[in-house]
């Protein structure tokens, strides 16, 4: 097999992080792996491998005729047999496939809205779908969405997983005080739901004040963001919450942080979970999305409803005054993580299925 990943960013999102982990993951099972990035270049170009090739298309729109047929001259000169297009890729695929029908295109879909798929709208996807050799969803919600509402017949669910050799250099240290922190990996999103962690953290400011909250994640410098760093301003949280944006360090932000959290209102199957439990933390999570399917509610983690603070905050209590529970509850998630989420296993199924299709 000689394979792309298209992805439109390589921001720190999880649709991107995901594409980088299959091509560095196959680069040493297949005959070639590339990555071809179509608009942005971000953070993440850093944690391709050497074995993996690299291009980034610069397309200026959805249709860039220029760019679609440096994509075409780029297939033919590495003899590419397949396209694995992540998230929103999918139409550069569709377009490409149009001008080289030989290849097979393989959608990965990350909808990150699982809680709100009657608003998707699939008339693009479905007529593209025509031309898709396979999907892949990453959670069971998404599966039967596609296999409900679009034209290909091929289609699997693959959990999302995680690598350990990811870069692990601090670069600054988080602020706070050692064993104290709370760490929100999420891009600052609406279904991020950071209104309901800042709630929690005004009530823990009061009771724990010496604890304090970490977000890591892009900032996308927009009204949702400008509405988190205001609400922190108005309720003094300051000296509590900390803002990072997008960072390349995340296994040593990781390895800082004492309990791992997500507020979300809406979710696929979320990397920061995998890391999460890759790094032993302990984590508490809202329920949405496939979270139930990797953490057991007070096996592994604690699962919350979705916005109740109250609930989240007691429950948060809970870990902070009983460390013996964050080791327990840290250990049993790192186990399941590496026995269920890790690049070997994902790998195995991806190219059996691939082969069969």
């Amino acid at each position: 097999m000689r394979i792309i990943q298209l992805i439109d960013s390589l921001e720190a999102g999880g649709a991107e992080r995901m594409a980088v982990h299959y091509a560095n993951g196959l680069a040493a099972r297949v005959a070639f792996s590339g990555l071809v990035c179509t608009r942005k270049e971000g953070l993440l170009r850093k944690q391709l491998h050497a074995q993996v090739d690299y291009l980034f298309l610069n397309k200026k729109s959805a249709i860039d005729l220029q760019a679609l047929f440096r994509l075409r001259r780029y297939c033919k000169q590495h003899q590419i047999s397949h396209v694995q297009a992540h998230a929103t890729s999918f139409f550069t695929a569709f377009l490409l496939q149009l001008i080289l029908p030989k290849l097979k295109v393989i959608w990965h879909d990350h909808y990150g809205l699982s809680e709100f798929l009657p608003q998707r709208r699939p008339q693009l996807l479905w007529l593209c779908s025509h031309f898709f050799s396979g999907i892949i969803s990453v959670n069971e919600v998404l599966k039967k969405w596609s296999q409900d509402k679009l034209a290909c017949s091929k289609v699997m669910y693959l959990p999302n997983f995680v690598t350990t050799d990811t870069q692990s250099e601090l670069i600054s240290p988080l602020a706070g005080t050692a064993a104290k922190r709370i760490l929100c990996l999420a891009n600052l999103r609406p279904q991020k739901n950071h209104a309901l962690l800042l709630k929690v953290a005004s009530m823990l400011k009061d009771s724990h004040p010496d604890w304090t909250f970490h977000l890591v994640g892009q900032d996308f410098n927009d009204v949702y963001a400008a509405q988190i760093k205001q609400t922190i301003l108005d309720n003094a949280l300051e000296q509590h919450v900390f803002v990072y944006g997008s960072r390349a360090d995340t296994a040593a932000i990781l390895d800082q942080a004492t309990i791992g959290v997500l507020t979300s209102n809406s979710e696929g199957l979320p990397l920061a979970v995998l890391e999460y439990g890759l790094h032993a933390l302990p984590v508490l999570v809202t329920r949405v999305g496939d979270i139930p399917s990797v953490i057991y509610n007070q096996v592994d983690g604690v699962i919350a409803e979705v916005d109740d603070a109250m609930a989240f905050y007691k429950s948060l209590v809970e870990l902070i005054e009983n460390p013996n529970l964050r080791l327990k509850f840290g250990r049993a998630l790192q186990a399941k993580i590496n026995q269920f989420y890790t690049e070997e296993g994902v790998m195995n199924h991806f190219l059996h299925w691939t082969q069969s299709i």
